[in-house]
């Protein structure tokens, strides 16, 4: 049976028992889309169809965008990976490493044993976490009266390193400082800076911070499951008005815009506008930038935005300069040296250099890794691979 037969019938009944109210998914090669399939409602309880051109938030899928541009700004010799990142950012300087709480509840903090480089951002290595996915930070925030990343504060940025920058991987807000570095050497906001050298040559004219009237007419609305499987729609946005425009979780696209980047990638930097990155550059980022570290599983400590995210033991997984590189052959069918990351909202992605495909599967749905939509994924990918 051809991909689109069987693909359609994975999504359609995904969407028609009720397991996620919308998806839209797409599989590009380096010539172009191979497949394209919309099913479900943007809302539920609204008439308005999931269509291949609806808009969500795309969380950390946002985080690749962003590398993107750091390593644009690399290739000029405007940033390097090995130097103190302060030294483009001074305020990075300040930041300092966590040791505990005193008995009053505030924090206990020392200066870090190395300064945090561009290398580490780019990597999830410098101490940084999120709100999400550690209790000490919790505690930070509420002893500093911070309120979280997606109020999109500045002051939501300093946080403590949880550990020595280089000493191990910890997802967090690393890449919203990356975008603060390219604004500050640039001399753009991350959006401007975006729109003009990597969005525009992409043709990637439905991703932005801030949602123009035709993107929110065609917005998904993001759901809540709650403990009971049930799906409630929520008014759940990234704030329009931000302090910084987060380079790590901020951008709206569709599936079809964000597919054209997974097709540069493809084509080792060259797309329809232009070269977006040189080959080498590509190369860079695909390969393991965090030598003898691995990636570890996600632990939630905030059951409403995410589920763990255990990974395959048996597969040590690396990072490169934007993404997650699985080192053996995926149950899926994905072979090793491929790429992927996600978005907090379950949108996927993976890219895969050696069979030359990507593929971009995106629901609205909170917590990440849901019980639903994340084994969708999987199905979807295990498909697209059955049927190459």
């Amino acid at each position: 049976m051809p991909l689109k037969q069987q693909a359609d019938a994975v999504l359609r009944q995904a969407a028609e028992s009720g397991a996620v109210p919308g998806v839209v998914a797409m599989v590009t090669n380096r010539q172009g889309t191979v497949y394209e399939g919309a099913f479900g409602k943007r809302a539920l309880g609204q008439d308005a169809p999931m269509t291949l051109d609806t808009v969500g938030l795309i969380a950390s899928m946002t985080k690749a965008l962003t590398s993107t541009a750091a390593l644009q700004l690399l290739e000029q010799g405007r940033l390097d990976l090995e130097s103190p990142a302060a030294k483009w950012l001074p305020e990075l300087a300040q930041i300092q490493v966590l040791e505990g709480f005193d008995a009053t509840g505030q924090p206990r903090t020392r200066a870090p044993k190395r300064p945090i480089t561009l290398r580490h951002l780019l990597t999830h290595t410098a101490g940084f976490s999120y709100e999400f996915l550690s209790e000490e930070v919790q505690k930070f925030q509420a002893a500093k009266g911070l309120s979280g990343i997606f109020s999109c504060e500045l002051a939501e940025l300093r946080l403590p390193l949880l550990f020595d920058p280089g000493e191990r991987w910890q997802y967090g807000i690393n890449i919203d400082w990356v975008g603060r570095i390219v604004e500050a050497v640039s001399g753009q906001k991350l959006g401007a800076y975006l729109s003009q050298h990597v969005l525009g040559p992409l043709g990637m004219q439905d991703t932005a911070f801030r949602l123009t009237p035709q993107m929110r007419a065609r917005k998904a609305t993001i759901h809540q499951r709650l403990e009971d499987g049930q799906l409630v729609p929520t008014d759940f946005e990234v704030p329009q008005e931000p302090q910084f425009e987060m380079g790590g979780g901020g951008l709206y696209s569709t599936v079809g815009d964000y597919l054209k980047f997974v097709r540069m990638i493809l084509n080792r930097g060259q797309a329809a506008g232009g070269q977006v990155l040189k080959p080498e550059t590509v190369e860079l980022m695909s390969r393991n930038q965090m030598g003898e570290l691995n990636v570890l599983n996600l632990h939630s400590t905030n059951r409403m935005l995410t589920n763990d995210l255990p990974l395959p033991p048996d597969i040590p997984h690396k990072w490169g300069l934007a993404w997650m590189i699985n080192t053996k052959p995926l149950p899926t069918g994905r072979p090793a040296g491929s790429l992927m990351w996600a978005g907090l909202t379950n949108c996927y992605y993976w890219i895969d250099p050696a069979s030359g495909i990507g593929g971009v599967l995106l629901t609205q749905i909170l917590p990440f890794a849901d019980v639903k939509a994340f084994p969708l994924f999987l199905a979807f990918e295990y498909t697209v691979y059955q049927n190459l």
